[in-house]
């Protein structure tokens, strides 16, 4: 199992400048958020998987497709039961609130999907460079790009144990789902053994390196916007007007 998420591709996303990335992925966020319409959030979900498609990294998503449907199946089970509407299919369920929990669960996909291409894109220092260039301080620039690190880790040591433990005959397919939950307990201890000697290593790391020492830092990579930057700008922040233009007209 991998343990990072980006995938290196010769790809025109991977040539952006971090900064353009990150206000694209900031832009879907607000779109998002911004319209509860089936129909407007199919268009999103487009656009946002026509520019994953660019980067040649939209393989990378069915890491993450368990979350994606689980998201979407829950969307429309919790609204299809609560959401009022005219049209009763059977008992409380309306067809309104069916349709209205599909656009919850593709609002929450994509918001997901989008984070997940740039994360797929975006190297780790890139990231903390981006960050930093935008004006945030370099500690919690770093800090949110160890905690990007550390995620699929999490998830790829956990794989390994649960793995080793099957391996030796630990049954975690039977039983009900507090019989499941009460089986998986027993994989917390080791995994979270494994979590602290990481951070503890990282820390030691950091420490003989000198962090913190000095506020003035310097990198080995060099950012730039390029006319492919300002392009795909543009482009999203027309998009973005556009939005809305249709949210407040």
């Amino acid at each position: 199992m991998e343990m990072f998420l980006y995938m290196d591709k010769d790809s025109i996303l991977h040539k952006l400048d971090p900064r353009t990335k990150i206000f694209i992925m900031l832009i879907s966020f607000a779109i998002a958020l911004m319209f509860s319409s089936l129909s407007l959030l199919l268009i999103l979900s487009f656009l946002v998987i026509l520019y994953g498609a660019l980067g040649k990294v939209l393989s990378n998503l069915k890491r993450i497709r368990v979350i994606l449907i689980m998201i979407a199946i829950m969307s429309v089970i919790l609204w299809a039961l609560t959401y009022p509407g005219t049209t009763r299919l059977w008992g409380p369920v309306t067809k309104e609130g069916i349709i209205y929990g599909i656009a919850i669960g593709i609002k929450f996909d994509v918001m997901i999907i989008a984070g997940m291409i740039f994360l797929s894109s975006t190297k780790i220092e890139e990231i903390s460079l981006g960050l930093v260039k935008l004006g945030i301080p370099y500690r919690p620039a770093f800090a949110f790009s160890t905690a990007v690190r550390l995620v699929p880790m999490i998830v790829s040591t956990s794989y390994i144990i649960t793995q080793a433990q099957k391996s030796r005959g630990l049954d975690l397919d039977t039983g009900n789902i507090l019989q499941r939950i009460k089986k998986y307990i027993h994989l917390l201890i080791p995994v979270l053994i494994s979590v602290i000697r990481q951070a503890n290593i990282l820390a030691m790391a950091l420490e003989s390196k000198g962090f913190g020492y000095s506020d003035k830092r310097t990198s080995y990579l060099e950012i730039k916007f390029e006319v492919r930057d300002y392009a795909f700008l543009a482009v999203a922040l027309l998009i973005l007007i556009v939005a809305v233009y249709f949210k407040f007209k």
